[in-house]
């Protein structure tokens, strides 16, 4: 009898469930095989070292250094033997090796009952072995479970050579299958939950810690980022305007500040018919590029404006008409090129006021109260200004032309004013006047001096109209190439009057008193183009008309007939006139009476208008 069957009698003995048959064998078996048992327990511990060595040869190549133990249970019952083929022992096989090297688990089942040799195999996560297996008797193995980190992944798995110093021992007889255990799913399920739920965790932790690093970060951010104003940005145009480009129009809007927030890149900024009041101090000292400013038709005074455009460094028009003030800005920028102050209330003027920009090429004080009516400005006021092209002083109350104006003035207007004196020493060296504006003041022939324009050598046009004039000023420029005398008192044209203008072109005499005309008294103006002698007293059309004249406005006279030689004079010639308008309308002509060689030289008589 062997140790086995020695070991499953005894506890069939102890449970009873032997015959008398069975006990009497047992107990004699136990006496005669005593000595066996000791020797048997001997060739089992040498045959289970020798295959731990032949195995660790072997596995080592995997490094693995497999241990193999195992116990003897009690055998199943006949009903799940028969089924199984025999009893099943568990086994354990442990290893020791490198860290990642898998453990195995399976199962060693008995050799079916042909008793055929069968090999076992011990199957890896991914690769199987196979051990030679000699014939185990049946029924006295129990379950063989081993531990693993994996889980077996191959059903059919490759053979491995068996080795060849396997000796035969009752623990290598057999035939050995690993198989998957419930329990060791199971614990492969309970690994990957607690895998889960450690990754869960050192996720959520991680997740905490990024929330922890980040939140301040955030806030560092929001103290840090300033916050993004689209005021004063190339891009942005207040709600009170619209901008087009580099203009922004803010006119008509009833606002009674500045629009906040106009672009810095302005160019071109229109504020007129506003309410505004004041402007904010070095609000404008931004606008490098801002070139144009418009404020006309507003409330400002001049406290309101105090160090408003100093200091604005391309500023270079500035219109501050129509508003509320009563004295000339001392704060202008020095880049200023025109100014235009009309319609205030300005009275008083002061040097001081032009020191800061003497580069002003135009300067507009119409419609204020400079003068007082009793006076004109102070002598040389304006001397700073050496680059000034216009000066409009129309509808003040200077009594006479203002002294020591800088000769750099090219177009003078004085227009509405209560001048009734041009002296001599108006300007200061040989003057470069063009224009010159004296109409609707009180000028009379007296206050009209001979040296008044002795020194204007190049003036073109002299509007003396409106004036007191009673007969046509001597000593004018010859340069002269339009005159109006309009709205005078003249009453008679000499033949010498414009001897010395021969370059005159256009002749305003209109709204006179002029009822004699001297036979050839315009023939001494050989550029005349246009001749108006409307609203006059005349009664018949002057003769020897200039051959250049290209209109003639005769008008609302007293004509009574036409000379045959007030258009067509030149026999000699006979080429025909230049004329191509004659105005006759209101008038006294019989037409039955006309000449018909009055018109002879004449283009057609669509020249020519009666009515």
């Amino acid at each position: 009898m062997t140790d086995i069957e020695a070991a499953v009698c005894a506890v069939e003995l102890s449970r009873g469930t032997l015959g008398p048959e069975g006990q009497a064998g047992a107990r004699v078996g136990g006496e005669t095989t005593a000595l066996q048992r000791g020797r048997e327990s001997q060739e089992k511990t040498a045959a289970l070292s020798t295959a731990e060595r032949s195995t660790e040869e072997e596995w080592g190549n995997v490094g693995l250094t497999p241990r193999i133990s195992a116990k003897v249970g009690r055998p199943d019952d006949d009903t799940a033997a028969k089924e199984r083929g025999g009893g099943v022992t568990p086994m354990t096989i442990h290893h020791s090796g490198t860290p990642s090297a898998p453990s195995i688990t399976g199962q060693v089942v008995a050799p079916s009952p042909d008793g055929q040799q069968e090999k076992s195999a011990l199957v890896f996560d991914s690769y199987p072995i196979e051990v030679p297996s000699t014939g185990i008797p049946k029924g006295h193995l129990r379950s063989l479970e081993t531990e693993t980190k994996f889980t077996p992944k191959h059903d059919k798995a490759p053979q491995v050579s068996k080795p060849s110093a396997m000796p035969q021992t009752p623990w290598s007889a057999g035939k050995t299958t690993l198989m998957k255990n419930a329990s060791v799913n199971k614990g492969s399920r309970r690994n990957k939950s607690k895998k889960k739920e450690s990754k869960g965790k050192s996720k959520r932790k991680k997740g905490k810690k990024s929330n922890e690093t980040k939140k301040p970060h955030k806030k560092e951010e929001e103290l840090t980022t300033p916050t993004y104003s689209p005021f004063f940005k190339d891009n942005y145009c207040p709600l009170e305007c619209a901008c087009y480009g580099r203009v922004v129009q803010c006119s008509d809007k009833g606002v009674d500040k500045v629009p906040y927030g106009i672009p810095y890149n302005a160019r071109y900024v229109l504020l007129m018919h506003n309410l505004i009041d004041s402007i904010q101090l070095d609000l404008l000292r931004e606008y490098i590029s801002m070139e144009l400013l418009v404020l006309s038709n507003n409330r400002l005074t001049d406290g309101t404006i105090e160090g408003a455009f100093e200091g604005v460094p391309a500023l270079k028009r500035l219109y501050l008409d129509r508003n509320l003030l009563e004295s000339v800005p001392t704060d202008l920028p020095a880049s200023l090129e025109e100014l235009h102050l009309d319609n205030n209330n300005l009275k008083v003027m002061s040097q001081a006021a032009w020191g800061r920009c003497p580069g002003i090429l135009v300067l507009s004080l119409s419609n204020n109260s400079l003068g007082n009516g009793s006076e004109s400005l102070p002598n040389g006021v304006l001397s700073s200004l050496r680059n000034l092209r216009t000066l409009n002083l129309d509808y003040n109350q200077l009594a006479a032309v203002p002294q020591g104006l800088p000769w750099s003035i090219k177009e003078l207007y004085l227009r509405g004013n209560l001048i009734q004196h041009f002296r001599e020493g108006t300007f200061l060296g040989t003057s470069e006047l063009v224009v010159v504006d004296l109409s609707c003041n009180r000028l009379t022939n007296k206050g009209l001096f001979k040296e008044s324009l002795l020194n204007v050598t190049h003036l073109e046009s002299l509007n003396l109209g409106g004036n007191q004039f009673k007969r046509v000023p001597r000593h004018l420029p010859p340069s002269l190439k339009t005159l109006n005398l309009e709205g005078n008192l003249i009453s008679s044209i000499n033949t010498a009057t414009f001897r010395t203008l021969p370059n005159l072109e256009h002749l305003g005499l209109a709204k006179n008193k002029i009822f004699r005309v001297a036979p050839g008294a315009f023939r001494t103006l050989p550029a005349l183009h246009q001749l108006d002698l409307c609203h006059n007293a005349l009664r018949q059309v002057p003769r020897l008309l200039p051959s250049s004249l290209h209109s003639a406005a005769l008008a609302h006279n007293r004509i009574q007939s036409v000379p045959h030689d007030a258009f067509c004079w030149d026999d000699e010639t006979q080429r025909l006139s230049g004329l191509v308008r004659v105005q006759l309308e209101h008038n006294l002509i019989d037409m039955g009476n006309l000449d018909a060689r009055a018109f002879r030289c004449l283009r057609g008589f669509q020249v020519v208008h009666f009515y």
